[in-house]
């Protein structure tokens, strides 16, 4: 399966492996809400080379599947920002 970033309209930005996809609907499997990264200028960056900084992000915790609505952007990772994304503490209130 592909690990993606996807940008939605309103649900903001995820990351995760695509279980299917049909139009502006996405379904993602171990997915993360991307709250706020740093370490990336951009989301192109973040799924090209992941986060210099992941002590600074603010991804909460994994969820098994996620539907979403919306969706304005995929983009494809490497390996590289895979593992970065995955080895981002997860941020709790």
């Amino acid at each position: 399966m592909e690990y993606v970033i996807v940008r939605c309209d309103r649900a903001g930005v995820f990351a995760g492996f695509i279980e299917s996809r049909d139009k502006d609907e996405v379904v993602l499997l171990q997915a993360r809400r991307i709250w706020y990264w740093d370490g990336a200028v951009s989301l192109s960056q973040l799924a090209m080379e992941g986060t210099k900084c992941p002590e600074n992000c603010k991804f909460p915790c994994l969820v098994d599947k996620i539907l979403l609505i919306g969706v304005i952007e995929i983009l494809n990772t490497t390996e590289k920002a895979r593992e970065s994304i995955e080895q981002v503490p997860v941020w709790s209130a």
